[in-house]
């Protein structure tokens, strides 16, 4: 349980901001259907996410346990330094293939737009840390869904008025504690 909330609070924090938040707002704009445009996050970011804890359990079988201490430790401490650089805006409005509608265009557009983001690779990196790559997925699904949500239901009003940078500067201080704990770690499970 402690990891499927560690992996929702870090990846909520993360998406924050990000681009997939910013596609998330687009597609509410132009679809005006919450329902399919969240199911489809929730989707898309299942399938994104259990690829990336499926990386994560593999590098933890291929690495040795100095190897991959360092390398995760670097990982967090990386990803703190770009979770605090400002994200860019998608250039273009997504366009609907022809039928797909609201569902299939949000699915599409997050497989695309979460493929090497930061949420994808804090699940690597929480997987192959922690190990539970099934509570880290979910965590961190859930995690990318609570973050979308109040942008496509309330649209622009309320991503206007979330402090942003506060927000990110949150999240990249959790990654930057555990890249450190990570470090001072001698065992992969020490920290559970």
């Amino acid at each position: 349980m402690e990891t499927l909330l560690l992996s929702l609070t870090v990846t909520a924090l993360a998406e924050i901001g990000d681009k997939t938040q910013l596609l998330a707002l687009v597609l509410a704009s132009r679809f005006r259907q919450p329902r399919p445009i969240l199911m489809g996050i929730l989707l898309a970011t299942l399938v994104n996410h259990a690829l990336a804890g499926a990386l994560g359990m593999w590098l933890t079988s291929v690495a040795s346990p100095d190897a991959l201490r360092w390398g995760l430790g670097l990982s967090f401490l990386g990803l703190a330094a770009w979770m605090l650089a400002v994200d860019s805006t998608p250039s273009k409005e997504p366009r609907a293939a022809t039928g797909i509608g609201a569902f299939g265009t949000t699915v599409i557009g997050f497989l695309l737009a979460e493929l090497g983001d930061k949420t994808q690779l804090v699940t690597v990196a929480l997987t192959a840390r922690y190990g539970m790559p099934l509570s880290i997925v979910v965590g961190s699904s859930l995690g990318v869904l609570l973050a979308d949500a109040p942008v496509v239901l309330a649209g622009s009003k309320l991503a206007g008025k979330l402090p942003v940078r506060l927000v990110q500067a949150t999240g990249a201080a959790t990654l930057a504690l555990l890249g450190i704990a990570t470090f001072i770690a001698t065992s992969p499970g020490q920290l559970y």
